[in-house]
């Protein structure tokens, strides 16, 4: 008999991977413009294309492949400026053409895993540092609200690090309220309403913004996720988990979806012995996980109305603390080789920086810098 089953396992995962980063995916989609409206149409494709995704490829290949939006990717969605959310639709279908094309085009794939783990980790670094810093600076603004959250959320982390920042979403709501800090909820509170958006293709926003998701969601999400299922036991259907992850990508960015990839932590959770002691049946978590996500598509406007009430400094704390983990394990993948320090140093300043230049966002200019640096560095000892 397992300790948690399927269902059980399923809804852990749901609640960890959609209430710790929530609030990131609205920050996205309010970022490069998105109205009340598109943003709540755009939680609700994100989460329907990823109900989708997960429940065809664990039933076709028995094995609970649980898919996830790309948090870093959200991150650096967030973090974007200047742009319009049809030309960051725009983007989002680039990179998610280039996802279905890396499944069937090796050289493609080759391209990719040329670039150094170092510089790709140091790019990921950069772009979620400044929402992590944030945190604090709200905590020195709004001590009251904010300091009982980053203690709640150290204590949480030692007995169940999944749950720590669901614990902050669900204290900090009570808490915005006790204090009086929330605000009337405004907007729609019945069932999500799809919006179509006519994508524009700004070539910034492909160089900038399209080029580095594309790299993010790979590196961050996607083997990440890949060694998640390797550990488990599983073997790794790579070409259907791209083709699959990118299509209903492409698909859902017309409602404004971000690109989606392989969860890894969330995939943790449903792929161990608690969901099921015969791993031959752990895949029925699949099809639990997409079925709950399916019922958060039905009111994603309604989840994005309850955090609009929310104070600034809440949402940022959720958004900070829900990146904590990201930027360890970037940090550690971007100084893990010595050789390699310095250029992914250099990456991940220019990438924290937000500098813009003819238009074109600070991750680009983080990874040409990387690049540069380290294949300066190749040539001298060469």
């Amino acid at each position: 008999m397992s300790r948690a089953g399927p269902a059980s396992a399923a809804f852990i995962a749901t609640i960890v991977g959609f209430g710790g980063t929530v609030a990131l995916v609205v920050a996205a989609a309010e970022a490069v413009g998105a109205s009340p409206a598109q943003t709540g149409a755009s939680i609700a494709a994100v989460c329907l294309v990823k109900a989708i995704a997960a429940a065809w490829l664990s039933w076709r290949h028995r094995i609970p492949m649980i898919t996830a939006w790309a948090t870093a990717g959200a991150a650096l969605i967030a973090s974007s400026t200047g742009l319009s959310f049809d030309q960051a639709v725009g983007a989002y279908l680039v990179a998610s053409a280039a996802i279905v094309a890396t499944a069937f085009v090796k050289p493609l794939g080759d391209l990719v895993a040329k670039i150094p783990a170092s510089i790709a980790s140091a790019m990921l670094a950069g772009v979620v540092l400044p929402f992590v810093v944030q945190v604090f600076v709200q905590a020195g603004a709004a001590p009251a609200l904010v300091l009982p959250l980053i203690l709640l959320f150290l204590v949480v982390r030692l007995v169940n690090p999944h749950m720590a920042v669901v614990a902050v979403l669900l204290a900090g709501g009570a808490l915005a309220y006790a204090l009086g800090l929330a605000t009337p909820i405004h907007g729609d509170l019945g069932l999500s309403r799809f919006v179509f958006v006519v994508p524009s293709f700004d070539w910034t926003a492909i160089v900038g913004l399209a080029l580095p998701l594309y790299i993010v969601t790979m590196a961050s999400q996607n083997l990440a996720g890949f060694a998640v299922l390797k550990a488990s036991g599983y073997p790794v259907p790579a070409r259907d988990a791209l083709a699959a992850t990118g299509l209903a990508s492409f698909v859902g960015a017309f409602s404004g979806s971000i690109p989606l990839g392989m969860a890894a932590i969330t995939a943790s959770i449903c792929t161990g012995p608690d969901t099921h002691p015969d791993k031959d049946k752990r895949w029925i978590a699949g099809l639990w996980y997409a079925g709950y996500y399916v019922l958060l598509a039905a009111f994603g406007a309604a989840l994005v109305a309850l955090l609009a009430a929310m104070p600034k400094a809440l949402i940022a704390t959720f958004a900070g603390l829900g990146l904590v983990g990201a930027l360890q394990g970037a940090l550690t993948g971007a100084l893990k080789e010595e050789s390699e320090r310095f250029p992914a140093v250099l990456t991940l300043a220019v990438t924290a920086s937000g500098i813009s230049l003819f238009g074109v966002g600070a991750a680009f200019w983080g990874l040409v810098a990387g690049i540069a640096a380290l294949a300066a560095q190749n040539f001298r000892k060469a």
